[in-house]
């Protein structure tokens, strides 16, 4: 009883000694991330429109590479924010963003979701014509017009234009019957990179308002109007040197993640 009651006393000096340093190291742990993220690099147009030229010039990667590296950490991000496998529309625009929804539409089927593709304008030149042919080859519907009832969808993909956009009171047809709808809708929408219709940099406040913002290589300006519920960054394939040159900030990915919440 007299070793129970000395060595029980130790024990339990023990336990609350280990239980002190890790909510030390959790505080410490966490004030630190909390800095971190304070700190996330966010790139202008221009900044972000040089990256990709040095991605493309100096690093050698091709076009289809990179939107492969960015359309599955989007299909990620949209599987972390809705588990339930249900139908999920990606609309997609005529440039690199609508890339990354094909190969995000593809990754999707793949995980089990039922995604729909809206193609409206479609491209001959590579590697568009490759990317369409490989989602359609996995079953993926697609089609040139918006449904006219957007709620049986559990989610809508919006990736229908990037950083390199400008002019968001100059949207040419047929986005600009999709765009108001967008903006109309109660699905949650998870936009690529930049909500559409935003301008890069300056954001929008009567534009779409996604409820998750998935951001490619780094933050754009424009995220900081982002309210919604989930801020992902993905694109996890920046060369460190590339990173030093631009002093960028980033989250650090948790393990083989392809996304981080900023």
């Amino acid at each position: 009883m007299v070793w129970f009651r000395t060595h029980g006393v130790c024990l339990f000096m023990v336990a609350a000694l280990v239980s002190h340093i890790l909510r030390t190291q959790y505080r410490s742990f966490s004030k630190l991330a909390a800095r971190s993220m304070s700190n996330v690099t966010y790139l202008g147009q221009e900044q972000a429109q040089n990256i990709d030229i040095e991605l493309f010039d100096e690093y050698k990667f091709s076009i289809d590479q990179l939107m492969e590296l960015a359309g599955l950490p989007v299909a990620k991000a949209v599987e972390k924010s809705y588990p339930n496998r249900g139908e999920i529309l990606v609309v997609c625009g005529p440039g690199n963003n609508g890339g990354d929804g094909l190969v995000a539409a593809r990754h999707l089927a793949l995980f089990n979701y039922k995604p729909t593709v809206v193609y409206p304008k479609q491209p001959n030149k590579h590697p568009f014509p490759s990317l369409l042919h490989q989602v359609k080859a996995m079953g993926v519907s697609v089609s040139p017009s918006l449904p006219s009832n957007l709620s049986t969808y559990t989610c809508i993909v919006d990736a229908v234009f990037g950083f390199s956009f400008r002019g968001a009171n100059n949207i040419r047809a047929p986005f600009d019957t999709i765009i108001p709808a967008l903006v109309n809708t109660t699905v949650p929408i998870a936009s690529v990179d930049v909500p559409s219709g935003w301008e890069v940099e300056e954001g929008s406040t009567n534009g779409i308002q996604p409820d998750v913002l998935i951001s490619l290589t780094a933050p754009k300006l424009c995220a900081k109007q982002f309210r919604g519920r989930h801020h992902w960054l993905g694109g996890r394939f920046v060369p460190p040197a590339l990173a030093q040159k631009y002093s960028l900030n980033l989250p650090e990915y948790p393990g083989a993640d392809q996304v981080v919440l900023i």
